[in-house]
């Protein structure tokens, strides 16, 4: 597909420092697109570590908890694959910068606001920057791979995971002891992202969208019209059993050690942390062990691997909840980017709608189900809910129904 929107640019624009050759391995384009990552899922866990906070100073309980973080992931997540499927068909890559302003322009109104209704258009303008951001950035981050699909998806996605992971810590240490008008402190980070995200796209301009075209169509044929559709389903089961029971510790973690254990606030956003690190880490290795093993293998592992310790984790002490928590974490997370890779391969010549399909799906889910959890907590306690959503990552079995997308002999 030709790219006239590259043309003008490329003449009259000196070569950018991301600059790297037309094939291969782009380490410095992949890296830059994961750091920029970090810094965008920083200020997205912000938000639900500081929800201890906000439920003391507006008086809301965890229905309104719950509420908040729904209208963050829905807005995040309608918004998405449309993104991408009209980048697709039009690339706009100063989206990524224009994206990441908006995400400032939502920090600044929860740092100012002063009602539950301001909390939650805070929300949902944060939504609209990360749902401007993931797709995109991912589009970038394959553009760089020279056909490492797995590792370019899972050093990208480490980098939201090491941010998600830094957010909380941030929070407990900056907000948490100084109150929401330290939220501010985070316009920082987003100015930090925008200057990066301006970088990158300089790059993208000049070499992305060729290397993009180049890997298109060099690399797999695809699903018929019949597996698509029955990949997906199954993808959606496989999000769904994932990101509810993730939903479940990014949410509520805090809330279940507080109550469980009488641990502090500031504790139970250590105990997070330990989480949130070890997501990061087991992302890290997902997607080379599946450029290597295959992608339905690495999700079978995810899964089923996952099962004993989710199961065991309601019934011991604290010490041994931060080690399971741990495990969990390493073990589940390996298979997002498998997920989004196995997709892409399904669909090739669609990254932009597949990414934002595949993120929308993260967040509308893991909004859904912080809002089911949350009234789930009120009605039983936040418990029970552990005990009961321990059970979800059973549902992997539906992995074994995903169609293979290369031949077996390949």
């Amino acid at each position: 597909m030709s790219d006239p929107v590259h043309r003008p640019e490329a003449s009259a624009a000196p070569a950018a420092d991301l600059s790297a050759p037309p094939q291969g391995f782009a380490i410095r384009v992949v890296g830059a697109a994961a750091f920029a990552h970090l810094l965008n899922d920083l200020i997205q866990a912000m938000l639900p570590a500081i929800f201890p906070m906000l439920k003391g100073d507006f008086d809301l309980d965890f229905g309104q908890i719950g509420v908040i973080a729904l209208v963050y992931q829905i807005t995040a997540s309608l918004l998405q694959p449309w993104i991408g499927l009209y980048t697709d068909k039009r690339p706009l890559p100063w989206l990524l910068p224009s994206g990441m302003a908006v995400t400032f322009v939502g920090i600044a109104v929860l740092a100012m606001a002063h009602s539950y209704s301001m909390l939650l258009v805070a929300a949902a303008i944060v939504g609209v920057g990360s749902a401007t951001f993931h797709p995109e950035a991912s589009r970038v981050a394959r553009m760089g791979s020279g056909g490492r699909f797995g590792t370019a998806q899972s050093t990208f996605q480490v980098g939201g995971n090491t941010g998600s992971a830094i957010g909380p810590l941030l929070a407990a240490a900056i907000v948490i002891p100084h109150g929401q008008s330290a939220i501010a402190w985070f316009l920082l980070v987003a100015a930090l992202a925008v200057f990066v995200l301006l970088r990158l796209t300089k790059w993208t301009v000049l070499h992305g969208q060729a290397r993009l075209t180049r890997l298109a169509v060099t690399r797999g044929t695809g699903l018929p019209r019949g597996k698509i559709v029955q990949a997906i389903a199954v993808v959606s089961v496989l999000m769904f059993a994932k990101f509810v029971y993730i939903a479940s510790f990014t949410n509520y973690f805090t809330f279940y050690l507080i109550q469980r254990f009488g641990v502090s606030v500031q504790q139970s956003q250590v105990y997070l942390f330990l989480f949130l690190g070890a997501i990061a880490l087991g992302t890290f290795a997902g997607g080379p062990i599946g450029d290597r093993i295959g992608r339905k293998a690495v999700i079978w592992i995810s899964f089923l691997g996952v099962a004993p310790f989710a199961l065991a984790l309601p019934h011991v002490g604290l010490a041994m909840t931060a080690v399971l928590a741990v495990l969990i974490g390493l073990v589940m997370s390996s298979a997002f980017a498998a997920l989004v890779v196995y997709a892409q391969e399904a669909v090739p010549g669609r990254v932009g709608m597949i990414s934002g399909l595949m993120f929308g799906l993260m967040f509308g889910i893991g909004g859904i189900g912080a809002a089911a959890l949350g009234q789930l907590a009120d009605a039983r306690g936040i418990v029970w809910v552990y005990q009961v959503t321990a059970f979800l990552p059973l549902l992997g079995l539906a992995t074994a129904l995903l169609p293979r997308t290369r031949p077996r002999a390949a």
